[in-house]
């Protein structure tokens, strides 16, 4: 076993605290990586906490993880010593259901080992990103692009697949009008790619006071939707609206600025349900969607899409000992727009 260190939490209540993890020896298709940076998702606090069902304590978060390669199984191909790689939300699958051929191994039939809070096939509970070294299968690490500086590249592999994957599922393109609802850690990744693919784009916030932010960032539109003018001036106006907000809304609302054929598509998971009239939907033939992560292939589509286009997020990089304090911000909006944990800085008080 491989000796590692992190930060983790052993109870809902927290707080972070320095530990020691086992990770496995390098099986033959593993690859061990040294963790460079790791992302800070909301995800992390709503699983850590207990949100999202039962949590095997202790446990060490962080599905955004950019790092380098120090050692590689004797059959793996794909990857050697020094390359620049990342992993997100997931670090296996069953590979043998059809999606997973499909390439769509975030919807594996049998259930993707998730890369935090998972038993894995070795029967190990998965630990995270917020560590030193990790083990992953090479069929789950992803390269990173040599102009993509890795801690900014970090949160890419969980907030920019997110948004990347349904903006190409539903079609994001010149003559198509966009809506993003929200302008946080997972919303300015959808605003600055669907930007990037021609589509007109619209942010949809509860006030006005990142409007400024939203325009620099690639937005041509920015609407307070606690102004209930704008749900009339927007009626029937969008191709598709990505929801990328954890909380409770309105969701019938923001149904009835679609266009005739519409999506809209939760990418945020909040806690509670969004009950839906069957009548927000049926008048203009409207979906009301989901979208998780995406697949291996997709996600190296994206990496390599954000280096063409010289995309990555906005983030503040912050030190292991202020994990806290960086969690209590996310909960209160006070990022713009993505914590990155410097992983060098792990053994510091």
């Amino acid at each position: 076993m491989i000796t590692t260190h992190a930060r983790a939490v052993f109870n809902p209540e927290g707080p972070f605290k320095l530990t020691a993890i086992e990770r496995r020896d390098l099986q033959p298709h593993d690859v061990l990586i040294e963790i460079k940076y790791a992302g800070i998702c909301h995800s992390d606090i709503h699983t850590a906490r207990g949100e999202w069902g039962p949590v095997q304590y202790p446990i060490v978060p962080g599905h955004e993880i950019a790092g380098i390669v120090t050692g590689v199984g004797s059959e793996v191909t794909k990857y050697a010593a020094g390359d620049r790689v990342g992993v997100g939300c997931m670090v296996d699958s069953c590979g043998k259901c059809t999606n997973c051929h499909k390439g769509e191994e975030q919807y594996c039939l049998n259930g993707m080992t998730g890369t935090y809070g998972a038993v894995d096939r070795y029967g190990q509970y998965t630990q995270g990103g917020y560590s030193t070294q990790i083990v992953v299968t090479e069929d789950f690490v992803v390269k990173i692009p040599e102009s993509l500086q890795l801690d900014a590249a970090a949160p890419l592999l969980c907030a920019g697949i997110t948004t990347y994957s349904p903006l190409r599922h539903w079609g994001a393109g010149p003559g198509k009008k966009i809506a993003v609802v929200g302008l946080g850690g997972l919303g300015h990744m959808a605003v600055k790619l669907a930007h990037a693919m021609g589509a007109e784009v619209t942010v949809l916030s509860q006030t006005l006071k990142k409007k400024d932010d939203g325009l620099q960032l690639g937005a041509d539109h920015y609407y307070a939707t606690s102004d209930p003018e704008t749900f009339k001036t927007l009626a029937g106006t969008f191709d598709l609206i990505v929801n990328t907000v954890s909380a409770k809304i309105d969701i019938n609302a923001y149904l009835s600025l679609l266009a005739v054929d519409g999506t809209l598509v939760n990418v945020g998971a909040p806690s509670e349900p969004l009950p839906v009239h069957v009548f927000s939907l049926i008048p203009q033939r409207r979906s009301f969607a989901g979208s998780s992560i995406g697949g291996i292939r997709e996600t190296q589509e994206m990496l390599d899409f954000c280096a063409e286009h010289n995309i990555t997020p906005e983030i503040e990089v912050i030190s292991a000992s202020q994990i806290d304090q960086a969690w209590e911000r996310v909960l209160a909006s006070d990022v713009r727009y993505r914590f990155v944990i410097d992983i060098s800085t792990m053994m510091n008080e």
